[in-house]
């Protein structure tokens, strides 16, 4: 059998186990990585190696190469589920719980270390592999017991959707510490065993390249990461340029955490933190790595670290009671120490349970370090065996321990509060834009589209590309106005968002970029549009054709965007000073989705420039017949339901609205009259482009075009 056949053969088997198993076990109400597990466990030694051994050598050839293969295949895919763990880490929030995400890392590694550095002084000669250097190999034991697999912490989580709870957070956080510690002191221990000494030269490398490298990381490598995904994302026509940006960022700060004698599993975090900063195609990039991590990296990974495990090794009574000693020991130590962490944190009793549960998962980090320890000579085989034979029971255990002490640990109130804002705004439209571009001329109209994207995007810190347009009436000498609607922008945005520093003090800076163009505005749109943009908001003119409806251009400019469009229109007030004149908002509601959405926008418009609202919620007139009557009866319950969940979005941003209620078949004519009487500057309609240029949005929106004398915002959803 040739290298490349066997290796097929033992990827597919491996995965079909695998996503099986898993499968299996997310049925049972465990995480699929229980199963998976399970799964290279009976494919080992440990089942089919005793039932057949001719058969495990055919599927998994003993060919070092083959190996070697296999794990850099699964070790690659790990990176890529690191990558993703870093980019939902919200690192503002483990700023704020940094008290337990210190204490509990420490008191876990500090309490198992000592037990397993005891219980490895305590061993039978015959498990020591040199009695001279029996302090390296109890050592080594240490480590062995206060590790924490990050990995499978974070794959555990994830199943679990647990990953953005407070209690997630620290877990994580406290891995990755864990894992750091871990590896800092392996590289002592191997200095014991190679020198006979302590290697001080290794160990002040290792500490302070991760703390330089940690804090170059989270500052000029955040800003860097971030504007190279963004020009990759703008500059660069090749499909998924930026998921291979993403892949090289991650493959360099592994690379620099290997030199620097730490595991890579800590560089692919930290290169998934900096993604996570970039809001760009943040979203589309999460998906493409889970699809890739959960259907193939993952369950190759996790069966590989069940195959390595030879429980034949353990059949003889003294080993399996050694063994024994081996788990409770490690289990006892490691839920002490990290529930004292806990308590020293000031975490609940049944906050810092969990915790101890969770910390208590080994993996495959448990299986390098017992590799490491094997390879260095401080480890014998049978000793290796029952690390790794604690590692998989532990990590067995945990998923459903787990999953019992986290039913029992309540949320905190201000944990609640964010959870159900989180929730609240995944559903959400304006909410899940994460990039706008702004199509504006130098006309009343460009200006006030600027306005308006400015208090959208300056609000939430969302970035926003300028794509200036020739405006229609412009003079001759008019250049840089692009750069003046940027530099308004950019500096309007962050008076909103600094308005809201008090409930959302960790929103970012919004970034503008300025793009001239000189092609057509629909042409212009269309090489623009497909960079990564989320909403389109559009400021040209003439808004209105003399001869009536929209002008063509902004209704080719319309279609050319695949997303969400708005037009806006300056009237009133807002055509003689578009950037200063008051904002007064009046939004319809019906049942109609378009309508709920262009109600969110213009509750985000209200509350971030703190204006007034009004709701105007149109009905029609009931009919006579009893056919009609129950038709009526059942819109009327429709368009009251959408009402009520409008008035809930403006409840979760505390914005005040008043909400009036009319019965009409002339909309435009309830519109006209309700904006009359409560003097409102801006008319924010919720639409559907329709295949006439003529008739872009309907016909409401036209008579609104025709007759209106205060702005509108027309928003395709």
């Amino acid at each position: 059998m040739t290298f490349q056949h066997g290796f097929l053969v033992s990827i597919v088997v491996i995965l079909l186990g695998a996503r099986l198993l898993g499968e299996a076990a997310q049925r049972l109400g465990q995480p699929p990585v229980f199963g998976q597990l399970v799964a290279g466990i009976l494919l080992g030694p440990s089942l089919l190696g005793a039932v057949s051994p001719q058969l495990e050598q055919a599927l998994f050839p003993p060919d070092p190469s083959q190996k070697a293969a296999l794990h850099a295949f699964a070790e690659f895919g790990i990176l890529l589920l690191l990558v993703l763990t870093g980019m939902e880490s919200n690192l503002r929030l483990m700023e704020r719980l940094g008290r337990p995400a210190l204490s509990v890392p420490l008191a876990g590694v500090a309490v198992p270390f000592l037990c397993g550095a005891a219980f490895g002084l305590a061993l039978p000669s015959a498990l020591i592999p040199d009695e001279n250097r029996r302090l390296a190999t109890a050592l080594f034991l240490g480590v062995a017991l206060s590790i924490s697999s990050v990995k499978i912490v974070a794959s555990v989580l994830r199943d679990m959707n647990f990953e953005r709870r407070d209690l997630g957070q620290v877990l994580v956080a406290s891995s990755t510490v864990e894992d750091s510690l871990g590896w800092i002191i392996i590289a002592a221990i191997l200095g014991i065993v190679r020198k006979g000494a302590v290697d001080i030269g290794r160990i002040g490398w290792t500490v302070g390249g991760l703390a330089l490298f940690l804090a170059a990381s989270l500052t000029l490598g955040r800003r860097l990461v971030v504007n190279a995904v963004r020009i990759v994302n703008d500059l660069f026509l090749g499909e998924y340029m930026a998921l291979t940006l993403i892949l090289v960022v991650m493959g360099v700060t592994a690379l620099v955490t290997q030199a620097l004698g730490v595991q890579t599993v800590l560089g692919a975090l930290i290169a998934g933190v900096l993604v996570g900063e970039s809001p760009i195609l943040t979203k589309a990039i999460s998906a493409q790595l889970r699809a890739m991590v959960a259907a193939l990296f993952a369950p190759v990974f996790f069966a590989l670290a069940g195959l390595s495990v030879d429980l034949t090794a353990l059949m003889s009574p003294d080993i399996l009671a050694m063994t024994a000693a081996l788990v409770l020991i490690a289990s006892l130590g490691k839920f002490l120490g990290a529930f004292v962490g806990g308590a020293l944190g000031r975490l609940s009793a049944t906050e810092s349970l969990a915790l101890a549960i969770g910390m208590n998962a080994r993996g495959s980090t448990e299986v390098i370090v017992a590799s490491v320890g094997l390879s260095a000579g401080a480890l014998t085989p049978k000793l290796y065996s029952m690390i790794v034979t604690m590692a998989v029971l532990t990590t067995c255990a945990m998923p459903p321990a787990l999953r019992w002490a986290l039913a029992r640990t309540p949320l905190r109130p201000e944990e609640k509060a964010r959870l159900e804002k989180e929730a609240f705004e995944a559903k959400g439209f304006v909410a899940n834009m994460d990039r706008f571009l702004l199509a504006a001329s130098d006309h009343p109209n460009g200006r006030l589209a600027s306005r308006l994207v400015r208090l959208l995007a300056g609000a939430r810190g969302k970035p926003t590309t300028v794509l200036h347009v020739q405006s229609h009436t412009a003079r001759r000498g008019q250049s840089g106005v692009e750069t003046e609607i940027a530099s308004d922008l950019r500096s309007a945005a962050d008076r909103a968002r600094e308005s809201r520093a008090s409930e959302a003090p960790d929103t970012p800076s919004v970034t503008v970029k300025a793009r001239a163009s000189g092609l057509a505005a629909e042409r212009a749109l269309s090489e623009e549009a497909p960079k990564g943009y989320d909403f389109l908001v559009i400021g040209l003119d003439p808004a209105q054709m003399p001869e009536g409806g929209f002008n063509p251009k902004i209704a080719a400019s319309a279609r050319s965007f695949k997303g969400p469009v708005a037009v806006a229109v300056a009237r009133g007030g807002h055509k003689r000073n578009p950037a200063g004149a008051p904002l007064k908002i009046l939004a319809l509601v019906t049942g109609a989705a378009t309508a709920r959405r262009a109600a969110e926008v213009a509750i985000e418009l209200a509350h971030a420039s703190a204006s007034d609202l009004e709701v105007l919620f149109i009905s029609s007139p009931a009919g006579a017949s009893s056919d009609r009557h129950r038709r009526r009866a059942l819109t009327m319950s429709h368009e009251e339901a959408a009402l009520k969940e409008v008035v809930e979005i403006a409840d979760q941003h505390n914005q005040p609205i008043q909400v009036r209620s009319r019965s009409s078949t002339n909309w435009r004519g309830a519109i006209l009259s309700e904006a009359e009487r409560g003097r409102a500057t801006l008319i924010v309609l919720g639409v559907t482009i329709r295949p006439s240029d003529a008739m872009l949005f309907g016909e409401t929106a036209n008579q609104l075009l025709e007759a209106s004398r205060c702005s509108l915002l027309f928003v395709a959803s």
